[in-house]
Parts: structure tokens; C-alpha cells; sequence
């Protein structure tokens, strides 16, 4: 997520369309926050989170299980916390502002909910299941990739529909989640499929299939996703419908890389756009039509992530 050089050859040029990726992808995240019901939310709700891990999975190499679990821990959850708490600090300043009350207001009795996450954490702190989620799935997922490095292995394959059982009958059963605890075995599962499609090569025959599934699901013709609370839509067929979308968008970010440089910078800032987005919207609401909610929910946390990278130890806590 570093400066890049001005040549985009080999890991440069693979890095680029993945931040292209990442970008249409947060960009989906704000719109389906933005516009909270009808076909366009329903559209960006298809698809948008099994994105953001199936790239994961595609990124993932084996890595030392106990390092990487203690880097996982220390850089996802120093800027989860540092985030979480600018976020209740603001709302204990904006809400009495408004004439209205801070979403925690009852303390100490707050901090219960404040440290379950997940489930608990609604209005601007929304999002804030998806960072931890996706940091068990990744400390899960390396553990068995350490093992089992190749991930069109048969013993995947037959880790596989237990895993996915798991996940429906998680989401069945309770939507609270925990930090995301719920949706982890259905992330999980994307992680695999991400990196087994990194092995994969691309064929123009796969480009019906694909579109079918997607088009389906873009268009409504199936239930959409709610991962957060492990609403996964109609059983297989919604998620293969959001990884068909997923990987037909993976397709066309490598395909126009070199002319959506705004996409990419999107892309680099997606973590600080994820966090601050939905406390953009959340706020000003009442105020603005949702154009200008969507601009503001996107350039604001982008200028922001601009700033911090300007600061080695701004960069350092929230990156």
C-alpha cells in the first residue's frame, strides 16, 4: 500500500489492478450504505464484501503461523480500536450538538457492547465487523495454508462443504456476531476460493457462465447478501452469484488499469474509506441528498488517508 515506482511491471503492475479491484469495490461498499434500500443497494450488496475477501485469499502465501497471527492481531486491531474510538469520541460531540444523545450513553455498562463488536456496533460504527472478521478468517486460512499450500489439494476440497455447512448453519441460528465471529467461516471459504482462482487460468469460455451468475444476482433475480449478520441469500446460489461478480470485476480491473488511476487511489485508501464512510453518511443525512452524500462519504475519508499518510506516526496507528 506503499509509493510506487513509475514502471508497472510484475509485482508493481499486479499490485495496481488489485488496488483497481479494491476501489470498485469500496466504491460499491459507500452506494449500497448510501442508498440503503431498492435494485441499486440490492445490486451492491450482491457482491461487494465477498470482493474484498476473495482479493485477500488471492494475495495469501503460507507465512509462519504464529508471526503472522501476532501481526495480524497488532496491525488490524491497533487501527480497528484507534478508529472505533475517534468515533465515539465524535458522537459524544456531534449527537448533543443535533438536540439528540450519543449512541453509547450509559456508561460503564457500554463497554460491554463497544468490546463484543460486531452485532452490537450499529449506526456509524456499522462497518466495524468487517476488519476483525476478515483477520480471523486470514489467522484460520494461514494455519491450513501452512499445511496444505496447494489449495486445489483434495483435503481442501474435502474441508470444504463442512466449513460451508458451518457458516449457513451459523447464520441460521443467531445473527449476533461477536466481531464478525459469524461470518468468519463463509470468509474464510472466499480466502480459499480467492487463492485457488489466483492458480486458475483465465479462458474466454468462462465469461458466460460468470456474467449468468452475476447478471442474476446484479439483477435482483436472487436474494442478495447481508454477511454481517450471515445472511448468505438462497443456499450456494447467491455466493457463487457474488463470486462470479467478484471475479468478472477482478477480470475488468486488470483490463483497464491503466486508465483508472482514480479507482486505484480509491483502492489504497479503502481501509480509512471503510471506517469513516458510514459516520459521513450517518451525520449528515438529515441534511443532503444522497449525490452529495456519496461524494463527501468517498473524498472526505480519502483526504483524511491522504493526511495520515503525511505522518509516519499517524501511518503507524491507523494504517
Amino acid at each position: 500500500m506503499g509509493n510506487r515506482g513509475q514502471t508497472e511491471t510484475g509485482a508493481d503492475a499486479r499490485l495496481n489492478w488489485v488496488d483497481v479491484a479494491r476501489g470498485i469495490g469500496i466504491l460499491a461498499v459507500v452506494i449500497g450504505h448510501v442508498w440503503t434500500r431498492g435494485p441499486l443497494r440490492d445490486a451492491m450488496y450482491s457482491f461487494h464484501m465477498p470482493l474484498f475477501f476473495l482479493l485477500s485469499g488471492l494475495l495469501s502465501r503460507p507465512q509462519p503461523v504464529a508471526r503472522f497471527t501476532a501481526r495480524q492481531i497488532a496491525g488490524q486491531m491497533r487501527p480497528y480500536a484507534a478508529f472505533l474510538l475517534l468515533l465515539i469520541l465524535a458522537d459524544q460531540i456531534i449527537e448533543p450538538l443535533k438536540g439528540g444523545r450519543p449512541i453509547f450513553h450509559v456508561w460503564p455498562d457500554d463497554l460491554l457492547p463497544i468490546l463484543l463488536g460486531g452485532y452490537w456496533l450499529r449506526g456509524p460504527y456499522t462497518i466495524f465487523w468487517f476488519v476483525p472478521c476478515l483477520m480471523l478468517a486470514r489467522i484460520a486460512f494461514n494455519a491450513l495454508l501452512v499445511r496444505w499450500p496447494d489449495p486445489f489439494d483434495r483435503r481442501w476440497f474435502m474441508l470444504v462443504p463442512p466449513v460451508l455447512a458451518l457458516a449457513y448453519a451459523a447464520g441460521w441460528a443467531t445473527p449476533a456476531s461477536p466481531l464478525g465471529l459469524v461470518a468468519v467461516p463463509m470468509a474464510f471459504l472466499l480466502l480459499w476460493a480467492g487463492s485457488a482462482w489466483a492458480r486458475v487460468r483465465w479462458r474466454n469460455g468462462m465469461a458466460v457462465p460468470l456474467a449468468l451468475f452475476s447478471i442474476a444476482g446484479l439483477a435482483g433475480l436472487l436474494p442478495t447478501l447481508n454477511m454481517k449478520v450471515g445472511d448468505y441469500g438462497w443456499p450456494i446460489v447467491s455466493i457463487v452469484s457474488a463470486v462470479a461478480s467478484s471475479l468478472l470485476i477482478m477480470r475488468l480491473s486488470a483490463r483497464i488499469t491503466p486508465f483508472a488511476t482514480p479507482l486505484a487511489a480509491l483502492g489504497r485508501a479503502s481501509l480509512v474509506i471503510m471506517y469513516l464512510h458510514v459516520a459521513m453518511i450517518h451525520y449528515l443525512s438529515p441534511y443532503l441528498g444522497k449525490p452529495w452524500l456519496l461524494a463527501i462519504a468517498l473524498t472526505a475519508p480519502f483526504a483524511i488517508d491522504r493526511l495520515i499518510r503525511r505522518s509516519r506516526r499517524a501511518s503507524a496507528l491507523l494504517l
